[in-house]
C-alpha cells in the first residue's frame, strides 16, 4: 500500500507541473496589465514602468516562472499587488468558512442523495423513482445560484426563518454558524445530490440484478439487510468514483455560494482577487485548489479496497 501511494504521488507531480504552468500563465493571457491598475488611471507612462520593474514583470517568462514555481514549493506564493500581504497568509485566513461549507455540503450531499438513490432502485419504475429521477435532473439542471436566490427569497426575505448573508464560526456561537449554513449548503448540495442520486441508482440497479441478490431473496432475507449490507457495499466503488469528482463541481460552486451568500471564504477571495486583477492571489488560490483536488482524487483511488476486497495495491 505504501509503495503504490508513494508512485501515485509521484505520478501526480508532472500533472501539478503542468496546471501550475497553465496558472502562471493566466498573467499574459488573462488581460489587464497589474502594474497600470496599481499606478492608477492618471499614473504616466514612467510611474508604470518603475512599478513593472519592481514586480519583476520585465524579466523573461521562464525566469519568472522557475522563481515563482521555487517559491511556491516553498510555501511562498507571492504577495498581493492590491494588500501587500502574503497570498498564503490571506488564503489561510480564509481557510475555515470555505472548509465549513465543504464539511455541511457533503453532509447535505450524503445524506440526501445515497438513500434517495437506493429508494429509488429498490423502487425502479414506480412513481417513488420517477419522482427522484424528476429531482436528479432538475436539481442538476438549475443553477446554484437560481437555487440560492429563491432559497434567500423564501427562507430569508419572506418567512424570516434564516439569515441572508454572513459567517460565524462554529468555534464561537455554533448554533448561529448552522443558521448561517443552511442555505448555502443546500444551494451547494442540491446540485451535487442530483448527481450523485442518479449515479446511486444506475449502480444500485446493476448490483440488484445479480445472481446473489436473487438468491439472498429467495431465503428470505429482508430487504433492509439485503439493500444495506450486500447491494450497497457492492455499488460502493461506482458512487464513491462520482463523489470525488463531484469535488471539482464543489470547488467552482464555492466561489459562486460565497459571493451569494457573503462568506469570507477562498471562493470570495478568488472573485475579488479577479475583479481587481491580483494575479498573485489568483495564481495562488488555483494552485491551491488543484493540490486539493489531486489529493481527493488519490483518497478516494484508495478508498476503493475499503469496498472491494478484490482490490488489492502493490
Amino acid at each position: 500500500m505504501l509503495s503504490y501511494i508513494l508512485r501515485r504521488l509521484a505520478a501526480t507531480i508532472p500533472t501539478l507541473l503542468i496546471v501550475s504552468l497553465f496558472i502562471f500563465s493566466l498573467l499574459y493571457i488573462g488581460g489587464g496589465d497589474p502594474a497600470a491598475m496599481l499606478a492608477g488611471g492618471e499614473a504616466s507612462a514612467v510611474e508604470v514602468e518603475k512599478i513593472r520593474e519592481t514586480l519583476g514583470l520585465n524579466d523573461p517568462y521562464l525566469s519568472r516562472y522557475m522563481d515563482w514555481l521555487t517559491a511556491a514549493l516553498q510555501g511562498d506564493l507571492g504577495q498581493s499587488l492590491y494588500s501587500q500581504k502574503p497570498v498564503t497568509e490571506l488564503i489561510l485566513q480564509r481557510v475555515e468558512p470555505t472548509a465549513m461549507l465543504t464539511v455541511t455540503t457533503m453532509i447535505v450531499v450524503l445524506v440526501l442523495s445515497i438513500p434517495l438513490g437506493i429508494l429509488a432502485a429498490w423502487q425502479a419504475g414506480r412513481a417513488t423513482d420517477r419522482a427522484v429521477m424528476i429531482f436528479a435532473v432538475v436539481g442538476f439542471s438549475v443553477p446554484i445560484f437560481v437555487v440560492a436566490y429563491v432559497g434567500i427569497y423564501f427562507f430569508s426575505v419572506q418567512w424570516r426563518l434564516l439569515p441572508v448573508q454572513g459567517y460565524t464560526s462554529p468555534f464561537e456561537d455554533f448554533p448561529d454558524f448552522l443558521g448561517h449554513m443552511v442555505l448555502p449548503s443546500l444551494a451547494l448540495g442540491l446540485t451535487l445530490s442530483a448527481l450523485v442520486a442518479r449515479i446511486t441508482r444506475a449502480s444500485m440497479l446493476e448490483v440488484l440484478s445479480q445472481h446473489y441478490i436473487r438468491t439472498a431473496r429467495a431465503k428470505g432475507l429482508g430487504d433492509r439487510p439485503m439493500l444495506l449490507r450486500h447491494a450497497l457495499k457492492n455499488a460502493a466503488v461506482p458512487i464513491v468514483t462520482v463523489i470525488g469528482l463531484a469535488v471539482a463541481t464543489l470547488i467552482g460552486g464555492v466561489v459562486v455560494t460565497e459571493t451569494v451568500f457573503a462568506i469570507p471564504g477562498v471562493g470570495r477571495l478568488t472573485v475579488d482577487a479577479i475583479l481587481r486583477r491580483d494575479f498573485p492571489v489568483i495564481q495562488g488560490v488555483l494552485l491551491v485548489f488543484s493540490f486539493v483536488y489531486v489529493l481527493v482524487n488519490l483518497a478516494v483511488d484508495l478508498s476503493y479496497s475499503l469496498f472491494d476486497p478484490r482490490i488489492r495495491y502493490r
